[in-house]
């Protein structure tokens, strides 16, 4: 059978520990056969970021900017016993966090759904999508432990010197403050991303903020999300039969409990970092959990919702046997797989993602699964099979059907 051809390369984002292992056995198992795989290839293991001076991730962002599509391994953020263990010149930020930035994206996630794992909401029939802003708030805060008696203030200085002031507390004693912003500019790029996202995938989209209770801050959130609607979308959304729909975020979440699911729910930074992981374990499992970073200028980059799965890779170290369930990882590949051959025209490259996502859904219905799948399945005897040895059953679905 002859492979198929690629005409624009994919950027690839190697990553850490088991899913780094995960990442070359998809590769040969379930690619390389079958396509002649193009791909701009950067190495953001954490030993390399660490060689580079972490300059490896900023090339890796520049490059998706340039060629549209990324797949991205899991890859470590790095903390005090990190810095040991990789002997590291510094405590490098979030690979993840840097490439956001770089693209100035929004980060979607979605359950995958496989007949035998139930919702634990039983009622969520159809995927809800989190789409989380990945600029600023806590994530880009400024912290003070105030040791005793004294007057805080956020201040504003102006380019030209003046000063605007607004009294945050008078403290009677120890305390804590914490200093968070945003930028509109970011907020914009926010919501046109929500609003593109929907309109292609023909969603409903929900945005949520605390509006009520943080008449400025978020306030601002929920007006630039009206105006650029009205703007610019309003009339698609009507063209298409789907709604744009404004709540507080505890509204939102007892209506999002209550749904059947079918919509994307917008999240301010922090609520979508919770959101999500609260709605991948309702759903089943966080290792069924897409994940694509999406730029209003049509940028892409696509990646597993899960960590570098780290007590299986010791696992690995060891030699021992490991059952690491991959879905989320080539669901990435599909993804990106997917769209190069919609913006490059490849039809047999779209067909090939769609026969390959079936095929991980088929095996898993059919019984075939990791240790951690079958402790969620309601199939009452599944065949519990190693990392390698999924990926083969993957494999030989995928030719079957």
């Amino acid at each position: 059978m002859e492979k198929i051809k690629m005409t624009t390369p994919l950027v690839e984002m190697d990553g850490d520990e088991m899913t780094r292992i995960l990442w070359q056995m998809i590769k040969d198992e379930l690619l390389l056969p079958y396509i002649d795989l193009k791909t701009e290839y950067y190495d953001l293991g954490l030993e390399h970021r660490n060689e580079t001076n972490d300059q490896v991730t900023v090339d890796s962002a520049e490059a998706t900017k340039k060629y549209g599509v990324a797949v991205k391994c899991a890859t470590i953020t790095p903390n005090a016993a990190r810095m040991t263990e990789y002997n590291l010149k510094e405590m490098w930020k979030s690979p993840n966090g840097t490439i956001r930035a770089i693209l100035d994206g929004t980060v979607f996630r979605a359950p995958i759904l496989i007949k035998g794992i139930v919702p634990y909401v039983k009622n969520w029939t159809k995927p809800i999508t989190i789409a989380r802003h990945a600029y600023g708030d806590v994530y880009k805060n400024t912290e003070i432990k105030v040791p005793g008696k004294g007057k805080a203030e956020l201040v504003f200085t102006a380019e030209d010197g003046t000063e605007t002031r607004e009294l945050i507390h008078n403290f009677e004693g120890a305390g804590i403050i914490q200093g968070i912003h945003n930028t509109e500019k970011s907020i914009s790029s926010f919501a046109r991303a929500c609003f593109g996202y929907a309109i292609d995938t023909k969603q409903d989209l929900w945005f949520a903020t605390k509006d009520t209770i943080s008449k400025k801050y978020d306030h601002t959130f929920k007006d630039i999300f009206q105006e650029i609607y009205d703007a610019e979308y309003k009339d698609k959304f009507e063209e298409l039969g789907i709604e744009y729909f404004y709540t507080l975020i505890d509204d939102a979440v007892a209506r999002v409990i209550r749904s059947e699911g079918g919509f994307i729910w917008a999240c301010k930074n922090y609520d979508g970092d919770v959101m999500s992981d609260m709605v991948a374990t309702a759903y089943g499992d966080l290792s069924m959990m897409t994940s694509v970073l999406v730029s209003p200028s049509g940028v892409y980059e696509y990646e597993a919702a899960h960590g570098t799965v780290q007590r299986h890779y010791y696992k690995h170290l060891k030699g021992e046997e490991t059952s690491t369930n991959s879905i989320a990882t080539i669901f990435a590949w599909t993804g990106a797989l997917r769209k190069r051959g919609e913006l490059d025209g490849i039809t047999e490259l779209v067909d090939f993602a769609d026969k390959l996502e079936r095929a991980c859904i088929k095996t898993v219905e059919d019984g075939k699964m990791t240790k951690s799948l079958s402790l969620i399945s309601t199939c009452e005897k599944p065949v519990i099979l190693n990392s390698l040895d999924f990926i083969k059953a993957i494999r030989e679905t995928f030719d079957t059907i």
